[in-house]
């Protein structure tokens, strides 16, 4: 099994009860259960983290490097503000999907602009937690798996 490290952003621990009418009822545990799930039928071994802190996201880029052969990265807000976790994801040289639960570009203006998408191989948002299951299908793909 090829592994691939799934990592959440600030308030995703919130999920299903934060906003639900933006972000549907599911919760954070919910969804690391489908991705498991998923995986077992998909043979990638998921490794499911979340952090409300970006430097400890960044430490997660980093020790992915050399352990897991991509990243699916739902980065929260910090997908418009933080170059750091941008130099990160290019650092690291691995595959890397950014994922949003909404339609990033059917919202505010400042949501509109992502530093992260530069240094990713695509970007999925708008399906909700099935996002999480399609980006794991295009990692899959991708690796030529």
């Amino acid at each position: 099994m090829v592994s691939v490290l799934i990592l959440n952003g600030p308030n995703l621990n919130l999920l299903g009860s934060r906003q639900p009418e933006v972000y549907g009822k599911t919760t954070l545990a919910d969804i690391e259960g489908m991705c498991r799930a998923h995986g077992q039928n998909t043979d990638l071994e998921v490794t499911f983290s979340q952090s409300n802190h970006e430097g400890a996201l960044i430490d997660a880029i980093h020790a992915a490097r050399g352990t897991h052969a991509g990243i699916i990265l739902n980065a929260g807000a910090y997908t418009h503000t933080s170059i750091a976790l941008m130099d990160a994801i290019a650092s690291v040289e691995l595959p890397s999907i950014e994922l949003h639960l909404s339609n990033v570009h059917a919202r505010e203006e400042f949501r509109h602009t992502s530093y992260i998408a530069k240094v990713c191989i695509g970007v999925i948002c708008g399906f909700g937690a099935q996002g999480y299951l399609l980006a794991m299908d295009a990692m899959k793909a991708h690796l030529k798996l």
